[in-house]
């Protein structure tokens, strides 16, 4: 009688694992590029969340940089950043010459422990080598950490299907070595110059 169950219980191929995989993607934006992402009345990031099933959330705040977060399938995240990127490349060439300018490069600036930055940049830099030739993006890791955090910021920039087969990569490697220990997630604003000019703005 319990055989049946046990079968069924197995549920699907290796391949529906992978998709069912769990990933979350943090990127530190700047105000004109969270403007163009949110929309009027947020209807871009309505239309990006709809389409890509990923849930997408926008850290509140004044201060220049905000914090983008995708989580969903690995499926998912991936169809948000790609819809990101086109976004952003559309506007960054709206806000240029045109046509004349020709493709302006996206940046894309990913938020990532830096126990895994390790991992991504590989031995004597091979791994990141190997990520930029396959893919021609440039990708950059920062050496130094985010303010009080344990993470780093992995500058990805060049067309939008070169960084999204670049971020593909990068969230292999990311998944194949989660963090070590506790990671401190940064929070933009919360840097002590941030503080102090606020507190001259209030003297003053």
């Amino acid at each position: 009688m319990a055989s049946p169950d046990r079968a069924s219980g197995v549920g699907g191929s290796p391949e529906e694992t992978e998709l069912s995989i769990t990933l979350t993607l943090r990127m530190l934006m700047h105000g004109k590029e969270i403007g163009s992402i949110i929309g009027k009345k947020g209807e871009t990031v309505k239309r990006i969340r709809e389409q890509s099933s990923a849930r997408i959330t926008i850290s509140e705040g004044s201060c220049p940089e905000r914090i983008t977060t995708i989580t969903g399938s690995t499926d998912a995240v991936f169809r948000a950043v790609s819809m990101i990127a086109f976004k952003l490349e559309e506007d960054l060439g709206a806000g240029g010459d045109g046509v004349s300018a020709g493709r302006a490069p996206v940046t894309l600036r990913l938020v990532i422990p830096a126990s895994q930055c390790g991992s991504l940049i590989g031995k004597a830099g091979t791994k990141i080598r190997e990520i930029r030739e396959s893919t021609g993006a440039q990708v950059q890791v920062s050496g130094d950490l985010l303010p009080n955090s344990t993470e780093r910021a992995v500058t990805v920039s060049g067309v939008p299907d070169t960084i999204i087969q670049c971020v593909r990569q990068i969230c292999a490697v990311i998944l194949e070595s989660p963090p070590k220990g506790a990671t401190i997630p940064y929070h933009p604003g919360l840097s002590l110059g941030t503080i102090l000019l606020s507190a001259n703005q209030v003297r003053g």
